[in-house]
């Protein structure tokens, strides 16, 4: 049964209206008595109830590990975890709620225009994103998000982005072994195909990577990502980012398709990688529109303009050394 407005949980939480729902729960909003005026987001986790006694125990004895882990974190670009409890067959963690739109509204809204979200924004967002993936994955032990997709990135009146949902995080023990909050493979169009497995110990930072990437190609582009899936049966399928939205820089391309490589080995070993490709050490500043990250010389031969010109300068010079020789 889901809760309904005005129930009262833990004798502090009233909750004012459903938000949505997932595989495993659904978020509510809600009022905190103990601090007026504070709106917090409760993700409900439930459990089966027709799981053996000791399954049940189990799950939640790891709930309760991981959502400590979840509570610890502080950082601005994430949802700050404030409360975990249990009632019932149900599993509650409280968070930040955040206000503003998710990034695939303000994608759909530029669609539906008829228009692209401008690079320089997104890449802003990127900057974001990247800085919060690089605190997860640098805990001991490192953590992955492994849902990164853009209904879960939220900019918020300050233009600040909150990567939310933590339903899927992931935790990696020192000895390589892996705990999940809610095992599960993540949203389809973002996921590596290491990850298709379930829960089988194979994904790690560069899993992120690739859903991260993924998301930039939807945001950039309009249009979802083809499924890893189908990707690997037809290589040459999905289009390319210019193909798509030809104002997109030759930089930003070859770093969103470089993180979206079917193989873990062949992608950014670490989100610091991959920001340099595609940032460097461009940063958006309050005021004046920055010039896009300059591109590198694989890039500007990359450009069929600049590579036309590339061949004609380099014809002229061959041309203008064997005319020097001949006389």
């Amino acid at each position: 049964m889901q809760l309904k407005s005005g129930d009262i949980l833990r004798n502090r939480y009233i909750i004012k209206r459903f938000i949505s729902q997932g595989g495993m729960g659904s978020i509510y909003l809600a009022d905190d008595k103990r601090l007026e005026g504070r709106l917090c987001a409760i993700k409900e986790i439930r459990l089966d109830p027709s799981l053996p006694t000791q399954t049940l125990r189990q799950t939640r004895e790891q709930f309760q590990r991981e959502a400590n882990v979840l509570a610890r974190l502080d950082h601005p670009n994430l949802p700050k975890v404030s409360d975990i409890f249990s009632k019932g067959a149900s599993d509650f963690l409280v968070m930040d709620f955040i206000p503003g739109k998710d990034l695939l509204a303000l994608m759909v809204e530029a669609r539906q225009q008829k228009k692209h979200l401008d690079e320089r924004e997104v890449l802003s967002w990127a900057g974001q994103l990247s800085k919060a993936l690089e605190y997860l994955h640098s805990q001991d032990p490192p953590i992955l998000h492994r849902d990164v997709k853009p209904s879960n990135l939220k900019l918020t009146p300050n233009n600040t982005v909150k990567l939310v949902d933590f339903g899927l995080v992931k935790i990696l023990a020192t000895d390589d072994a892996t705990i999940t909050v809610v095992q599960g493979r993540g949203t389809a169009l973002y996921t590596p195909l290491e990850q298709y497995g379930g829960d089988a110990g194979h994904t790690d930072v560069r899993s992120d990577i690739y859903a991260f990437s993924a998301t930039l190609y939807h945001l950039l582009t309009n249009q979802a990502p083809f499924e890893a899936r189908e990707r690997f049966l037809h290589p040459e399928s999905m289009p390319t980012l210019r193909q798509l939205n030809p104002e997109i820089s030759p930089r930003t391309e070859r770093a969103v398709l470089w993180g979206m490589s079917l193989h873990p080995e062949i992608r950014p070993q670490n989100v610091g990688a991959f920001h340099d490709a595609l940032l460097g050490t461009w940063e958006p500043t309050i005021g004046p529109r920055r010039p896009l990250p300059a591109p590198s010389l694989s890039d500007i031969v990359s450009m069929p303009m600049e590579r036309t010109l590339v061949w004609i300068s380099a014809v002229l010079v061959l041309l203008s050394f064997i005319a020097t020789l001949t006389h």
